[in-house]
């Protein structure tokens, strides 16, 4: 445990931004399982509006520093890349 006041508010702050990014991956696995379950049942068209909203949640984990880039852009990459297969 820390001993130090600033040490004490670093850990209270770690606590709280770890609960924050626990949430925000737990609502992406979510949409993507919803995405992958629209993909086996082929509606496209219903799988087309969660990839959008997916890519708008990456993008915003992106900004906010819960995602690197480069894992952003990989599942948005395979997301996209299962959709347009879809229409084939």
């Amino acid at each position: 445990m820390p001993n130090l006041a600033s040490a004490k508010k670093s850990l209270r702050q770690d606590v709280k931004r770890a609960r924050r990014n626990m949430l925000v991956k737990a609502e992406l696995k979510s949409l993507r399982v919803k995405f992958r379950k629209l993909i086996d049942t082929n509606k496209k068209s219903e799988a087309a509006e969660v990839a959008k909203l997916l890519g708008k949640k990456f993008d915003k984990a992106l900004a906010k520093g819960v995602l690197k880039k480069n894992t952003a852009a990989r599942y948005k990459s395979r997301m996209m890349k299962k959709l347009n297969a879809l229409g084939k």
